[in-house]
């Protein structure tokens, strides 16, 4: 065997290691992988039951209900379509209706499972994909000194 032969075994050998290991890397990360989306996606692209997805938008006014042992139900809504949100547990002190709010569960028949609920305080704190879906949506005002996606000016 030729020193160019040996050269390009060890190159093609290393190829293949590094291949499988993204590959190992990559499928052990895929249960923790969680899409965003906006309520509009979930209606249009038909997200099967059972999948781990973040959604992101505004309470909508008059959908909040509490019930016993800290469970909450709401609306998210990007002013195109509205996805019902359950939860159980304490909600942060800034959510409340008119709000955004970022929640991340398991998508079921009725709605969403969620096992964490966000809300935001500012605009300069909201998921450029939230702020694209609500400027989409002509719900987004944006004020001075401030941009989507977080970045202040």
């Amino acid at each position: 065997m030729t020193r160019k032969q040996r050269r390009l075994i060890l190159i093609g050998s290393s190829l293949g290691v590094l291949a499988i290991a993204a590959v190992l890397v990559l499928s052990a990360m895929s249960d923790s992988i969680v899409f965003f989306n906006s309520p509009t996606d979930i209606a249009e692209k038909h997200i099967a039951p059972g999948t781990r997805i973040r959604v992101g938008g505004l309470v909508k006014p008059g959908s909040v209900q509490r019930g016993e042992n800290l469970n909450i139900r709401f609306e998210v809504t990007d002013g195109k379509s509205d996805v019902t949100v359950r939860y159980q547990g304490i909600v942060p002190d800034l959510f409340r209706e008119g709000q955004g709010v970022v929640t991340e569960g398991k998508l079921e028949a009725g709605g969403i499972v969620a096992d964490m609920v966000l809300a935001k305080h500012d605009e300069r704190y909201m998921p450029r994909e939230v702020s694209d879906a609500l400027k989409k949506a002509g719900r987004w005002e944006e004020t001075a000194g401030q941009t989507s996606g977080g970045t202040p000016r």
